[in-house]
């Protein structure tokens, strides 16, 4: 399956470098209200309700982005020097923030005032555009000289166009090379991740080696562990 991405889109259209995931996300949600007000009337105990109109729809997902687990395409991972392993922040998390600031060059009409620019999320059949309405980062995992390579992103999204969604979509974690993504709970341990995912409580390693994990017995809630295939 497709890797997820997000782009800036001008005019309708895409414009710029897309930004890929290292994984794709496990879930999509997405909501709108509709305002309906009530017609009051001192002769009716249950008063009808009139349309007062639609919201715009909003997505919330959670995005994990990666440099420290380096794989071809067809999944297979890659060695680097840890010199060479690149800021999840400046890989990836700049251009993010890059899209919640005002663009003086977009103007709201009948206003002189810039605004952030429209962005889109496409997935395979899913594709919606709106603006940035909150983001929040975690940073997971770090190399020994302080350098973040893993950030959690939960994004909040407000359609500005309609959105193409399609009922055949059915959204699974997991990037190329069928990579996952686990999120420790109280209680996890590695045999138990392991167990859950392989079946084999022994194949704990690949795990651990993964995500640079140099304690093994001490897993920190919340924290999103990268599931490498084996």
């Amino acid at each position: 399956m497709p890797r997820a991405t997000l782009t800036k889109v001008h005019n309708g259209g895409t414009v710029g470098p897309s930004l890929s995931v290292s994984f794709n996300p496990k879930e999509l949600t997405f909501s709108r209200s509709i305002t309906w007000n009530p017609n009051k009337s001192p002769k009716a105990d249950q008063p009808d309700v009139e349309f007062g109109g639609g919201g715009s729809a909003s997505l919330k997902l959670q995005l994990l982005f990666d440099t420290y687990l380096t794989t071809k395409e067809d999944g297979t991972p890659v060695e680097v020097a840890v010199d060479q392993i690149e800021d999840v922040r400046k890989k990836y998390l700049n251009q993010l923030y890059q899209w919640t600031r005002v663009d003086e060059g977009l103007k709201e009409k009948n206003s002189k005032k810039g605004r952030p620019p429209e962005v889109r999320f496409h997935w395979g059949e899913i594709i919606f555009d709106g603006v940035i309405q909150s983001i929040s980062q975690r940073l997971t995992l770090f190399l020994p000289n302080g350098r973040p390579v893993r950030a959690v992103v939960d994004l909040t999204m407000t359609e500005s166009r309609d959105a193409k969604l399609f009922e055949k979509q059915n959204p699974t974690s997991g990037g190329v090379g069928g990579e996952r993504v686990w999120i420790v709970r109280e209680g996890d341990t590695l045999p138990w991740i392991a167990y859950n995912e392989y079946k084999d409580a022994t194949e704990w390693r690949p795990i651990a080696d993964a995500n640079g994990l140099t304690q093994v017995r001490r897993l920190v809630p919340g924290t999103a562990l990268v599931i490498p295939s084996v």
